[in-house]
């Protein structure tokens, strides 16, 4: 169960990343302010990202 724990904030921290690196190339500190908001891979990602890393791959529950 550890393991998966830290998969998650491995899949967290990457997605983070990624998604910063996104936001720094295209001069922006928010994703609100893009064009691609609602269609973009890297945001998508993030989003289950996070929600994988809260929910720990739980349906409907969150560990704060």
């Amino acid at each position: 169960m550890n393991s998966d724990i830290n998969t998650y904030k491995e899949d967290l921290l990457s997605a983070s990343e990624k998604l910063k690196e996104c936001q720094k190339e295209n001069k922006t500190n928010s994703c609100f302010d893009c064009e691609k908001l609602f269609d973009c891979e890297i945001r998508k990602k993030y989003i289950n990202a996070v929600y994988n890393s809260m929910s720990k791959g739980q349906s409907g529950g969150f560990e704060f």
